[in-house]
């Protein structure tokens, strides 16, 4: 738990947040990621770190997209709450979908 706890506030540190944000291509940021697990007495490289920041973004995206149904149980995941804080507002992590009712829709030659 405190690794995956090291992890997150690393990953959550709103730097990392940029670089992540600015780049396509992100090993050097995994690799600032590792190097600050390492400093916390962690023992990862930059591509494991990779693996579970994916690892927590898809388990945060399941339980994110399961509780957006209404007819769904409650879903959670292990550290939602800190997930939350870094993915809650960030387009990528949840598919939404958005539709403009404000006039009526002509797609059926009505």
């Amino acid at each position: 738990n405190s690794e995956v706890l090291d992890r997150i506030s690393v990953w959550g540190e709103e730097a990392v947040q940029s670089q992540l944000r600015s780049s396509c291509r992100n090993y050097n940021t995994f690799g600032h990621i590792s190097r600050a697990m390492t400093e916390r007495g962690h023992d990862r490289d930059a591509v494991q770190c990779r693996v579970k920041v994916k690892e927590l973004r898809y388990d945060y995206r399941k339980a994110r997209e399961a509780n957006g149904h209404s007819s769904a149980a409650l879903m959670t995941c292990k550290f939602y709450k800190e997930l939350h804080t870094i993915l809650g507002g960030d387009p990528t992590s949840t598919a939404t979908i958005t539709m403009d009712t404000s006039e009526p829709s002509t797609a059926r030659g009505e």
